[in-house]
């Protein structure tokens, strides 16, 4: 079998399967919203048989607490991570790059402020409040809180009374480097950390974990084996990065149980919201002010 009809055979298979999950957009049924969702928990997670294909030897951990549900936090304050690595480019574990001090501490700030707003972005999509870094880091700098160790004598009783939030997220980037071996080219990203309540300072989460992105092409010719070795240097282009960095984070958030207590207390909130909302709009167009002077005296 050649290259390129193997090429051509994957081609059409991908567009078969395009087809087959293809919307008619002709279909006339009416469909209501708030439907019960298929694979909620799951979409998105990697399985066994995911990281086997992948080459994925990666692994994820999340540490539930016990009373996880009736403590389970409704704002969220995701804090600045740190990176203690080496903020030079390394691949296979030698530095390619060799930054002065300022340029280490601006990389290792974008390193951790990737997987940070990675973090933020599908905590976001579940059943919490999820308070903007922005204004996270506009109070903490105002606090004088500009580096790890500062934000470490903090405790999270204080941090919750600053940001108001029920709980805070600490991180810190393990791993954010790039593999390479002629026909094997990958990214590893790690994360590990902390969900802890600003109330009382217990661990309601605790999280490790990291993921590669693996790319092997097989070659059996000495042709192949040259046009392999540089297609997959292409693994190492930034968007498969990106891709890394969410799909750690992904799959950390989808180990963190569903809280039912916070979907309802969220509801009820909007809800309540909804009727002062209506109230105070109300009297405006039921008792609206008459002028005298345009009633005639007459008729009082």
């Amino acid at each position: 079998m050649t290259r390129s009809f193997f090429y051509q055979l994957m081609l059409s298979a991908a567009l078969a399967l395009a087809g087959c999950s293809s919307v008619n957009q002709r279909t006339a049924e009416r469909r209501p919203f708030f439907q019960p969702e298929y694979e909620l928990g799951s979409h998105g997670r990697k399985t066994l048989f995911d990281r086997v294909v992948e080459l994925d030897p990666g692994g994820l951990h999340v540490k539930v607490a016990a009373n996880y549900e009736s403590d389970a936090p409704l704002r969220i304050a995701v804090l600045p991570f740190s990176d203690r690595g080496s903020a030079n480019f390394v691949v296979d574990k030698i530095p390619l790059t060799f930054r002065d001090r300022q340029e280490r501490a601006i990389w290792a700030w974008t390193d951790a402020q990737r997987l940070r707003r990675s973090l933020v972005g599908y905590l976001s999509g579940r059943e919490f409040y999820v308070l903007n870094p922005i204004g996270i880091d506009a109070v903490l700098r105002s606090h004088g809180i500009t580096d790890e160790e500062k934000l470490q004598r903090v405790t999270p009783q204080k941090l919750g009374s600053w940001l108001g939030a029920d709980a805070v997220v600490y991180g810190e980037v393990v791993h954010y480097e790039a593999y390479y071996l002629a026909l094997i080219s990958a990214w590893q990203v790690g994360v590990k950390g902390r969900i802890v309540s600003t109330h009382d300072g217990e661990h309601l989460i605790d999280f490790d974990g990291s993921r590669y992105d693996v790319n092997v092409l097989p070659a059996l010719t000495p042709q192949d084996i040259l046009i392999n070795s540089a297609e997959s240097l292409l693994q190492l282009r930034d968007i498969q990065l990106a891709r890394s960095e969410e799909e750690v984070c992904r799959e950390l958030v989808l180990r963190i149980p569903v809280s039912e207590s916070l979907r309802l207390e969220i509801a009820r909130q909007a809800l309540e919201t909804d009727v002062r909302d209506e109230n105070e709009e109300a009297p405006a167009f039921e008792a609206a002010p008459v002028s005298m002077t345009a009633v005639p005296l007459t008729k009082w």
